[in-house]
Parts: structure tokens; sequence; C-alpha cells
């Protein structure tokens, strides 16, 4: 069998039902992810203590637990995978790895871009900038250690391990503005009381929110299905080279 061959095989082999999937999905997303910048940028009222500098919430707080979630089910695939020994779930943690980074680093930046106004300056080392900071760090290590180890059972264990800490991670980020003295503002959403935001910014929020954490486990299935794609073309490509 010659590599066109092997490159003919795989193209059958994708399902063209998976792909009108992804694609259709993502629209959905893109739509749903306009609609609520359209509608936080347009809909909801200013801040009445910081004004509109205020509207960057609905990038940054979605983004933030869209990477949170990313650690989540970054930590469900390394259980997984030590469970079941199957690549397949090594797949999904890079593909969840990069997609969690993305939104972290987004987070980073957006933080920094309303920190600039609101406090006077672009970075400090406040409790939860720190730990969201070490959140891509971990992230970023733990794509150099999955394209660093040779595929097999050793790189299932120990990036499986490495993807199950890195959650550790989110609870200390989430309690870091109650257990530490920080610049952030405590809870808003989730506390004794209730929420502290009007309704209509509270909803823009929530449905940002949602959107963004699907818009990343659609990003890493478009990422795991292409990782895929290409771990089956070369096993098939190898397979007809020897």
């Amino acid at each position: 069998m010659t590599q066109n061959t092997a490159q003919i095989n795989m193209t059958q082999n994708i399902s063209p039902k998976t792909s009108r999937n992804i694609t259709l999905s993502g629209i959905a997303l893109w739509a749903c992810l306009l609609a609520v910048w359209g509608a936080a940028i347009a809909v909801v009222p200013a801040d009445a203590n910081q004004g509109e500098v205020y509207r960057i919430i609905y990038l940054h707080v979605p983004s933030a637990i869209a990477a949170f979630s990313a650690s989540f089910f970054l930590a469900l695939a390394g259980a997984l995978a030590l469970w079941t020994r199957d690549e397949k779930f090594l797949t999904w943690q890079r593909a969840l790895a990069e997609a969690g980074l993305l939104m972290t680093v987004l987070a980073l930046v957006t933080g920094s871009i309303w920190g600039k106004p609101t406090w006077g300056t672009w970075w400090t080392w406040d409790a939860r900038l720190t730990t969201t900071f070490l959140l891509a760090i971990l992230l970023a290590s733990y794509l150099m250690l999955h394209s660093a180890l040779p595929s097999g059972r050793q790189r299932i264990a120990v990036c499986s391990g490495l993807g199950i800490l890195i959650f550790a991670d989110v609870p200390i980020i989430y309690k870091s503005v109650t257990w530490w003295r920080t610049l952030h503002q405590p809870p808003t959403i989730i506390r004794s009381g209730g929420s502290t935001m009007a309704p209509e910014m509270l909803a823009v929020l929530i449905a940002g929110i949602v959107t963004m954490v699907l818009m990343t486990l659609w990003l890493a299935w478009l990422r795991a299905d292409s990782l895929e794609l290409g771990r089956e073309l070369e096993s098939q490509t190898g397979a007809a080279l020897t």
C-alpha cells in the first residue's frame, strides 16, 4: 500500500455527519456569542460605579469560568485515561488543555484591561491573578510534557496525573478572594443572600458564561477530531511504509 492510498483510506474514514455536526454547532455557538456581546454592549446599562469599562465583565468572567470548565473536563479525561489506558482520552486531554489555556490567557488579558482603569495598574501579584497565572503555566506545561513524551503507557500515566493535578488549582482560584486579602471584589453571583447584580446584567452574564463554556468544549471537540484524524493517518501511513 502506498502513502497516497493510505491517505485515501483515511479520507474515506472521515464521517461527513461528524464534520457537519461540528460545523453546525460552531455556527450556532458563534451566533449565540455575538448575540450575547451585542446585548452586553447595547442592551444592559453601564455600571453605576465603574461606567462603560465594566462591560468587559461579559467577556472576562465567561472566559475564566470556561477555563475552569476545561480544567474540570481535562481532569475527567485524565481519570478515564488512567482507568482505560485508551489513547483517545489522551487526545481529548490535549485538546482540552489547549482550549483551557486559550481561555485562561483571555481571562488574564481582559482582567488586565479591566484592572488598569479600575486599580490603576495592568498587573499586580494579587492572589487571584497569581493563581490564575499559575493555571496558565500548568496548562502550558501539560502541553509541553505531552509533546515531549513518546506515545504509550508512560505518557498516559504522567499526562493524566498532571491533568488531574491541574484541576486542584481551580477551587483555590475561586476561594482566593475569601482566603486572602485581594484587589478583586468578593463573589457577586453565587453568594449568601443572592446576587448583587441587576437582573438584566445577571441574565446576560449567565448567557455569556453558558455560551463560552459550550464554545470551549466545541473548540476542544474540533481540535480532538483533528488530532484523532492526524493520529490515524500517521498510523496508516506508517503501516503502509513498512
